[in-house]
């Protein structure tokens, strides 16, 4: 039987346009509109909880176990390779460059930095490594992708890890592939009901356990830095872990609404399910405060639209301010694209860490 009618009504079949309307329609949580201090610390202690929460489940804690496996003397600095267990089936490769320069007299041992990587051939990139060959020496030079090596030649302790799905903990994806790779893994843990954004964040805190049992480091001065992925994971395991006193986050911070719904580009593995229930990225980047914050936004970065990240920026820049530590938050706006920049690293550092 046909039926008719008088009056028109959309039909929609896009489901893009079907997603971008229920997220304009869901309501956050923990959207963070905190006006005074004591209302914000309200907010951060129920916000921290629930985002932690939201990311479950996490890894069972279990001992260290270190390995050392190599201990190699570069021009300035000590460079060894580590493995040491994450969970009780997983461990974690990473470098560790230590200064040959004593630290000064009156300090506690030297300042740390977890330095994290993003898509790219992991760790290696981040301290310098590129085995003789053009695609990693191109990544380096164009992405100044090697900023732990210049942070131990400033006299930091740098701490290099493979996030699981890159490096050594790929799944044997040929070069180039890295994204085809991360989202793989994305997709298998899922399957299993696990998520890679939060396993990884949680190997980025034991890098913070291992650091701690490092004799020459200071562990009231440690931060973290990262680009792209390397960005989200610092983002987010700055929120939640409160040991990490300086965070810097190049080529990453803006809004899901631009990542996803709007541009369309971004890997599995940046995904937290139903996050946008609790809330947006800067209201992750909230819970960093009053903590040092310093974001690293390119004029030209493809992936990551400035007008966003400018725009996330200040609302951040505002709970800074009610906090009355403005001085704390900064926005590094540089030509260029989806790049590390560096040029507030060095400055920003020694003020803060």
């Amino acid at each position: 039987m046909n039926t008719t009618t008088n009056h028109l009504f959309e039909h929609n079949l896009s489901m893009g346009e079907y997603l971008m309307r229920r997220y304009k329609r869901m309501a956050r949580a923990f959207s963070c509109d905190a006006r005074d201090e004591q209302t914000w610390r309200r907010w951060a202690i129920q916000a921290r909880e629930a985002l932690h929460e939201a990311m479950a489940p996490w890894p069972q804690p279990c001992s260290l176990d270190v390995l050392v496996t190599e201990r190699i003397a570069c021009e300035g600095y000590m460079r060894e390779k580590v493995l040491f267990r994450s969970e009780q089936d997983m461990c974690v490769p990473a470098y560790v460059l230590v200064p040959t320069v004593p630290p000064p007299a009156d300090a506690n041992g030297y300042p740390a930095m977890i330095c994290q990587h993003g898509h790219g051939h992991g760790k290696d990139d981040v301290v310098g490594i590129t085995h003789g060959t053009l695609d990693r020496w191109s990544t380096r030079q164009t992405l100044r992708y090697d900023y732990g090596l210049t942070l131990v030649q400033r006299g930091y302790v740098v701490i290099a890890m493979d996030a699981r799905g890159f490096g050594e903990r790929a799944l044997g994806y040929p070069a180039g592939t890295g994204e085809h790779g991360c989202n793989m893994v994305q997709m298998k843990a899922q399957l299993l009901g696990l998520n890679l954004l939060t396993l990884n964040v949680y190997d980025l805190m034991r890098c913070l356990d291992y650091l701690h049992t490092r004799p020459e480091v200071d562990p009231q001065r440690v931060g973290c830095a990262g680009l792209s992925y390397g960005g989200t994971l610092t983002l987010f395991a700055a929120a939640l872990d409160e040991r990490i006193g300086v965070a810097i986050i190049s080529g990453y911070l803006g809004s899901l609404w631009e990542q996803t719904f709007v541009r369309g580009d971004t890997c599995g593995q940046q995904i937290i399910p139903n996050l946008l229930a609790w809330g947006e990225l800067a209201d992750v980047a909230c819970l960093i405060a009053p903590r040092p914050l310093l974001i690293e936004s390119g004029t030209e970065d493809e992936l990551f639209g400035i007008e966003a990240a400018c725009r996330v920026c200040s609302q951040v820049e505002r709970v800074y301010a009610t906090l009355n530590v403005p001085e704390r938050m900064a926005q590094n706006v540089f030509e260029g694209g989806h790049r590390w920049d560096g040029t507030r690293t060095e400055g920003w550092l020694a003020r803060w860490l």
